[in-house]
Order: C-alpha cells, then structure tokens, then sequence
C-alpha cells in the first residue's frame, strides 16, 4: 500500500493538478476575477477607441489593442484552467512526520550551520520574502517526503549543498 505522500506526489507528475492554500486560492480566483472584468472592458474600450480613429488597415493602435485582448485572452484561459485543476489542501488534516506541500520545514546548512526556515508551497504561491519555496525547486523537491534528523543533498547553483532537517510543522 502506497502512503499519502507518494499518492501525492505522483498525482502531481501524472496531472496539471495544483495544491494552494485557501489564501493562495483565494488570490488565484481575485485575479482571474479582475482581468475577466476589469481588463477585458479596458481593452474593448481601446479597440472600440482606435476603430473609431478610421482606417483599420493602417491603424496601429487598433492592431495593438488587438494583440493585447488576444494576450490578454490567453492568460485567462490559462488561469481558468489552473483554477479548475486546483484543489485547496486543508493544513489541519497534515502529516508532520513527513515535509509535505504546506509543511513549515527547519533546516540547517552543515557546511555553515546557519538554520532557516521555509514553507513548502505550489509554484504559483512561492515568495522567498514571506520564506515560502516551492516544490520544484531544487531545495523543496529535495525536502518533499524528508523526516526530521534526515540529511538531504541539494544541487544548486553553486554546488551541492548538504541539509539536516531539524524540524516539521504546519
């Protein structure tokens, strides 16, 4: 029988499915929300705008309004499709024994001994300012399914780079 963190991590390679916190979710769906119907309405009033300059065949700004609906068009598709692929991961219901997505991990460079301390997130919540990585990062994947005590090898940049898990939270 496979446990909850190999169930996890599969489904993440096998499906464009994406783990958010309920805030990171929540600022997901604010954005998708804004450029549905705030961005979209800009832009049609740009084209309405340069379609009323005259000639659309020699009328740059309206090829230009064009060019940014269609990218604009492009970017809400793509969130709507990882809206509708998210699934929002209830922290309560996480295992501490194991770094997981949403798991606050401490970890300590052996080569320095300086100690920080990051949350595990998807790709899309990552800000190194608020100390949250994620997952695909070199130093997150490494963690991902990690206990405490254990020592992981990381490959950045610079070299590898040996880590000992100190502690798991929520």
């Amino acid at each position: 029988m496979r446990d909850s963190f190999s169930l996890i991590k599969t489904h993440l390679v096998m499906s464009q499915i994406n783990y958010y916190t309920e805030e990171g979710f929540k600022k997901l769906t604010e954005e998708l929300d804004q450029l549905k119907s705030i961005e979209r309405a800009r832009i049609s009033a740009q084209i309405a705008e340069a379609r009323d300059k005259g000639d659309l065949s020699e009328n740059a700004e309206y090829d230009a309004a064009k060019e940014a609906q269609g990218l604009l068009e492009l970017k809400i598709s793509k969130l709507e499709t990882i809206v509708a692929n998210a699934r929002i991961i209830d922290e309560s219901q996480l295992d501490t024994s194991k770094a997981l997505i949403l798991s606050k991990v401490k970890i300590k460079n052996l080569a320095n001994k300086m100690e920080m301390e990051y949350t595990l997130v998807s790709e899309k919540e990552a800000n190194l300012k608020e100390k949250k990585i994620s997952v695909d990062s070199p130093i997150g994947n490494a963690l991902l399914g990690k206990s405490k005590g254990d020592v992981v090898e990381v490959t950045v940049p610079t070299g590898k780079v040996n880590f000992e898990i100190i502690a798991i939270s929520r």
